[in-house]
C-alpha cells in the first residue's frame, strides 16, 4: 500500500503530460487541476482501503477522458430538471408540483427586471405584498381575508404563536400527525409557546372530548387533515359544524391544518377523502392553512384563509417576516391562483391537476408510444403494462390512480445499474424497479419527455 501510495503523481507533474496539457485548450487551468486533485485523492482512498492494487496509466486518453468527464460534471448545476417517471405525481423528493407555463413566465418577467412587489401602482405610497394574491384566494376559497407565507409548516406555526401562545390548544390523539423531515405536529405547537392538551384516542374522538377539555386558558381547537395514513375499522370523529358551533360557545378560534389543499373537488377521479378548502371554511372553521405546491399545483407557499380579524393579527406578527413568501413564488403563485378562474379550465391548465384528471386512455397511449420508439432504437425487451399511479406528496394515501407503465430490461445492465446510469444521463430519469426490471410510469409523463427518455437510453450504448 505504502508502495502505491509513493507512486501517486504531483499534480504539476500530471499537467505536464501530453493528453492532459492538451485538456487546457478546452478547459481552464483550475478546472484541470480540481479534477486530478480530486481523481488523485479518490485514488489515495482506494489504495488505502485496498480496493486498488494497481494505479491507472495517468499518461493515457482513458485518464486524460476521466478527467473530462469529471470536469463536464462539475459545470453542471446541482439542482436541475429530471423526468419524472415514477408514477408519483407530487414527489417531495423530485420537487412536488410541475409549473404551467404561465407561472414559469410569471416568475421570469418578475425576476428579471423591478417590480411592484410592495408599491400600490394607484397611490404610488408603499403597499403589501400579499395583496397581489389575497383577493384571488378569497374569491376561490370563500374566505373573508388571506395569507401567504413561505411553507405550510410556517403557516401553522404563525397561525398558532400569533392566537395561542401561552394559552392551550385542544387536539385529537389521531392527528398528530409527523409531516414531512420528521417534523411533529406537537412540536409545531411547543415551539409556538402553545400548550398542547390531547383529547380523544388514537382512533376515536368526538366533540364531548373537546368541550370537556375547555377552560379559560383555552385558545384554539385544532383538526389535522390526515392526509399522509389512514386509520381504518373502529373510527370516529367529530364534524367541522360540531367543533364550529363549539369554538363560538366557547370564545375560542377553530383551525385546520389541511396539510395539501384543492381548491376544485376531486372525487369524480377516484379521490374522495381530500376536502375542499371553499368547504371547510363553510363548515364554520376560522383558519385554514394549507400548501400551494401540491394538490394546488403551485410554488412552494404556505396559504392561510380565513376571519379577516385572526389574519389581521397573523399579518401583524413579528413572525410573519421571517417567513414571508418571497418575489419569485408569488407571482408563481399569482399566475397559478388565475388559472382556476374562467376562461381557463384547471384540469387542463395546472399541470398536476392535468396529470390526474387525463384518461387512462391517454395514458396507455403514450406508454405505448414510448415502447415503440424504445424498440425502434434498438431495445428488444419492452413492454407495456398496467400499473398504479399516485398522487403523492403526502395526500390521499392508500389511493391509486389506473396507470400504464413501459418496463424495461437491457443486459448487460442489472437493473439497479440502469437506475444509476439513467440518474447520470444529461436530464436523469427517474423510475422505479419491479420484478429486477426498469419500470417508467405514463401517468408522470409528458409528451415532451419522451425523446429526453429516448435520447438517455440511447446515452448508455455510447459508455
Amino acid at each position: 500500500m505504502d508502495n502505491l501510495l509513493r507512486q501517486l503523481p504531483q499534480v504539476q507533474t500530471l499537467l505536464e503530460t501530453a493528453h492532459i496539457a492538451a485538456l487546457l485548450q478546452t478547459y481552464t487551468r483550475p478546472e484541470v487541476t480540481r479534477a486530478l486533485r480530486s481523481s488523485l485523492q479518490v485514488l489515495r482512498g482506494s489504495v488505502r482501503s485496498g480496493d486498488m492494487t494497481s494505479l491507472p496509466d495517468f499518461e493515457s486518453e482513458t485518464f486524460a477522458a476521466s478527467l473530462i468527464s469529471s470536469i463536464e460534471a462539475t459545470r453542471q448545476p446541482n439542482l436541475r430538471p429530471v423526468v419524472n417517471a415514477t408514477g408519483i405525481i407530487i414527489h417531495t423528493n423530485l420537487g412536488r408540483a410541475r409549473l404551467a407555463p404561465e407561472a414559469l413566465a410569471a416568475m421570469q418577467a418578475v425576476g428579471s427586471d423591478y417590480s411592484n412587489l410592495e408599491l400600490n401602482l394607484h397611490t404610488g405610497r408603499r403597499g403589501s405584498r400579499y395583496a397581489h394574491v389575497e383577493e384571488l384566494i378569497c374569491e376561490l376559497t370563500g374566505a373573508e381575508s388571506a395569507l401567504v407565507v413561505n411553507n405550510c409548516a410556517a403557516a401553522v406555526l404563525l397561525s398558532l404563536m400569533a392566537t395561542a401562545q401561552g394559552k392551550k390548544v385542544i387536539a385529537s390523539r389521531g392527528e398528530l400527525i409527523e409531516i414531512g423531515g420528521a417534523f411533529r405536529l406537537p412540536d409545531v405547537i411547543e415551539q409556538s409557546g402553545a400548550i398542547l392538551k390531547e383529547v380523544g384516542s388514537t382512533n376515536k374522538t368526538r366533540a364531548s372530548d373537546y368541550e370537556r377539555a375547555i377552560d379559560s386558558e383555552t385558545a384554539v381547537l385544532l383538526k389535522s387533515h390526515t392526509s399522509n395514513f389512514r386509520i381504518v375499522g373502529f373510527t370516529s370523529a367529530p364534524k367541522r359544524e360540531d367543533l364550529a358551533l363549539l369554538a363560538r360557545n366557547s370564545n375560542t378560534i377553530l383551525m385546520e391544518d389541511l396539510g395539501s389543499g384543492v381548491l376544485i373537488d376531486l372525487s369524480a377521479f377516484g379521490l374522495r377523502d381530500e376536502p375542499v378548502v371553499s368547504d371547510i371554511l363553510k363548515s364554520g372553521v376560522d383558519l385554514v392553512m394549507f400548501s400551494g405546491d401540491k394538490l394546488l399545483g403551485g410554488p412552494q407557499s404556505g396559504i392561510i384563509a380565513g376571519r379577516a380579524d385572526l389574519v389581521g393579527s397573523l399579518k401583524s406578527h413579528p413572525l410573519c417576516r421571517a417567513v414571508r413568501i418571497d418575489k419569485l413564488s408569488l407571482a408563481a403563485l399569482e399566475a397559478t391562483l388565475r388559472l382556476y378562474r374562467d376562461p381557463h379550465d384547471p384540469l387542463k391548465s395546472v399541470p398536476v391537476l392535468r396529470a390526474i384528471a387525463q384518461t387512462v386512455g391517454e395514458v396507455r397511449a403514450r406508454a405505448g408510444q414510448l415502447a415503440d420508439a424504445l424498440i425502434a432504437s434498438g431495445l428488444e425487451d419492452v413492454t407495456v403494462a398496467k400499473s398504479a399511479a399516485y398522487v403523492g406528496g403526502g395526500s390521499l394515501p392508500q389511493q391509486d390512480l389506473e396507470s400504464y407503465a413501459v418496463s424495461v430490461s437491457t443486459p448487460p445492465y442489472t437493473a439497479d445499474a440502469l437506475v444509476a446510469a439513467l440518474r447520470g444521463a444529461e436530464t436523469p430519469v427517474i423510475g422505479l424497479i419491479r420484478n429486477d426490471r426498469f419500470v417508467m410510469d405514463a401517468r408522470t409523463l409528458n409528451d415532451e419527455d419522451l425523446p429526453i427518455v429516448l435520447h438517455a437510453f440511447r446515452g448508455l450504448r455510447a459508455r
